[in-house]
């Protein structure tokens, strides 16, 4: 009598379970750390994006435009008057924390693109530190690892 069964046992369906499983997990937990590294180069070109925006916006405008930081509701505001509404309103990730140093969370793009204080201030982040610089001068900034 000749036996012919198509099919798998449950041990070899467990044991390919079992293997996917597992390298699903792998790539799962493998992920998680690149996460946060995504996570802070998003804030940072966002937040280098809206920077160049507000002090473009104050040359094209001939207006002053306010740049201010609220860590503690963990936005940020680029406006021309309170009484308007603001040109750029961002979120970031509650990982992402912010400290004073010599620049103060709130400061100005002029009217010929300077800035009306200069400074830095630290970023916190899950990973590392940065420390984000206002040049005097032109407005120019950048950010840096500490």
């Amino acid at each position: 009598m000749i036996n012919n069964q198509k099919g798998f046992t449950l041990a070899e369906s467990l044991v390919v379970l079992s293997i996917f499983m597992i390298l699903s997990l792998v790539t799962a937990i493998s992920l998680k750390p690149q996460h946060a590294v995504l996570e802070d180069a998003a804030f940072f070109t966002q937040l280098k994006a809206d920077l160049y925006y507000a002090q473009n916006y104050a040359i094209s405008h001939q207006h002053e435009v306010s740049v201010v930081f609220i860590p503690s509701e963990y936005k940020y505001y680029m406006f021309l008057r309170t009484e308007v509404p603001p040109i750029v309103e961002r979120t970031y990730s509650t990982n992402i924390n912010l400290t004073v140093g010599t620049l103060p969370f709130y400061f100005k793009f002029l009217q010929d693109g300077n800035v009306n204080k200069f400074g830095s201030f630290v970023i916190h982040t899950q990973k590392k530190d940065y420390l984000l610089t206002v040049l005097i001068g032109k407005g120019r900034f950048y950010v840096t690892e500490k």
